[in-house]
């Protein structure tokens, strides 16, 4: 039975086959409870490799779908079929279009484009070759978030940057590039559409604690998804650069926007950064589909906001509706 205020489904097509695939039903848990505290219908759909779940809810005429899923049977390369498949059924959904979603599914694309728009990144290589062989970089999945395949082994030297990539790209069963290491601090930038306005979340840093010298000061897998490993509990969250650091505060800021805009990005979204130790900031990646549970960094910042967390689900919920078409516009 659905509600006056309409049915919205939440999907995944998540497995419990990894700790990052398990939060992402986590996740869904928590998005389905705060949309029925705000008073929709709802339920969770978890999605096979088929994506035949979708194909029920037109007949159910969903108010829209709440689309949580950034990967299919654990392959994030299949995540965009998701919100193409919607499109296909003319189904309203939250979060980036497909355009968005293919735009920022590659590491590397998503590196050419912000290039192209002049924005801030760090070099990289496709295979490992043209690197300067002393150069400090980070071996990394193409595709996949999470920090899938990410480890302290993961940083090298750019002279074994190739055999790197070749080895984990066949351990892995994905491709993987080399970019260049900052050495310095971790950030994320976290935006929400508002009422005809982006709004820039506050600013969450990564801390990095008793990580011994020379160890590289990363997110990998086991800090975030191995409780009580040292880097899990070494890698906390803190606020306050807008006040301490006003400057670096608004670059940051002006550089998440600029990604809104080169990516048309919806809804909310997620830039992550690192900043080097004279205070420049360089883009890691745009994440159209954040984490949305309810102890997630996104969560975070929007609670040092004053956004709880319901309220948030109920702003992206707010600004994917406000897109509808009109009623007038339908007319012909």
């Amino acid at each position: 039975m659905t509600s006056s205020a309409g049915f919205i489904p939440v999907v995944h097509a998540a497995t419990e086959s990894r700790p990052d695939e398990i939060d992402t039903i986590t996740a869904a848990r928590s998005v389905a409870g705060a949309v029925a505290r705000l008073g929709y219908a709802t339920e969770i759909i978890g999605l096979d490799q088929n994506l035949s779940g979708l194909e029920t809810l037109p007949a159910r005429r969903p108010l829209l779908v709440f689309n949580l899923a950034d990967a299919v049977a654990g392959d994030c390369r299949l995540a965009p079929m998701v919100p193409a498949r919607l499109d296909a059924l003319r189904l309203p959904y939250t979060g980036a279009r497909t355009g968005p979603w293919l735009d920022t599914l590659s590491k590397i694309v998503t590196k050419l484009r912000l290039a192209h728009a002049g924005l801030p990144t760090p070099e990289w290589s496709q295979d490992g070759t043209g690197l300067d062989p002393s150069l400090r970089v980070i071996v990394k999945p193409v595709f996949e978030h999470g920090s899938l395949g990410i480890d302290p082994d993961s940083v090298t030297r750019g002279a074994d940057a190739a055999r790197k990539i070749a080895e984990r790209s066949s351990r892995w069963e994905t491709e993987h590039f080399a970019e260049a290491y900052i050495d310095g601090r971790e950030v994320a930038v976290a935006m929400m559409e508002g009422n005809h306005r982006v709004e820039v979340l506050p600013i969450r840093e990564t801390l990095f604690h008793g990580f011994g010298d020379g160890a590289p000061r990363i997110t990998d897998y086991d800090a975030k998804w191995t409780p009580g490993s040292q880097p899990y509990l070494g890698t906390p969250r803190r606020f306050g650069i807008e006040a301490e650091e006003p400057e670096l505060a608004a670059e940051l800021k002006r550089l998440a926007l600029a990604c809104w805009s080169v990516f048309a990005l919806d809804g909310y979204a997620r830039v992550d950064f690192r900043v080097d130790r004279a205070d420049a900031p360089f883009i890691l990646e745009v994440n159209t589909n954040p984490c949305l549970s309810d102890d997630a960094g996104f969560a975070a910042s929007a609670l040092e906001a004053g956004i709880g967390y319901d309220a948030m689900i109920g702003r992206v919920i707010e600004a994917s509706l406000r897109r509808l078409p009109r009623p007038e516009a339908l007319c012909i």
